[in-house]
């Protein structure tokens, strides 16, 4: 019982490490090197929290297009062959997003590290 016991907290503590990682292949950006890449035009800057979320606090520039709706309008919205800099709360849901545009063809991906609490700290 105690073997099992210590592979099941092996496993956990692996699948945990694993969600912390950042997203291969997509580079990572902190807010500071983020307040300089907002001067550039030819990047778009999308917000993948809730519409509440945004309306509420965001950065001017950035597009409200929320995870649970990534797949649906990415396409339509956004050019694959611009870079695309992406944004949540904390970094876990624009990983997410990330991971979503790259199955759907975008290659030009960038993470802002700590998201929307970084960036108002």
């Amino acid at each position: 019982m105690d073997y099992l016991t210590y592979i099941l907290l092996g496993i956990i503590f692996i699948l945990l490490f694993k969600r912390m990682m950042p997203v291969k292949g997509v580079k990572q950006i902190s807010t500071i090197e983020l307040k300089a890449a907002l001067k550039d035009k030819n990047k778009q800057y999308i917000d993948v929290r809730t519409p509440g979320e945004f309306k509420r606090d965001h950065i001017k520039g950035f597009k409200n297009l929320p995870l649970q709706q990534i797949m649906q309008k990415a396409e339509k919205e956004l050019s694959k062959e611009k870079e695309v800099i992406v944004i949540c709360q904390s970094g876990m849901r624009s990983k997410n997003a990330i991971k979503v545009l790259q199955k759907i063809g975008f290659t030009k991906l960038t993470n802002v590290k700590g998201g929307m609490n970084a960036w108002k700290s």
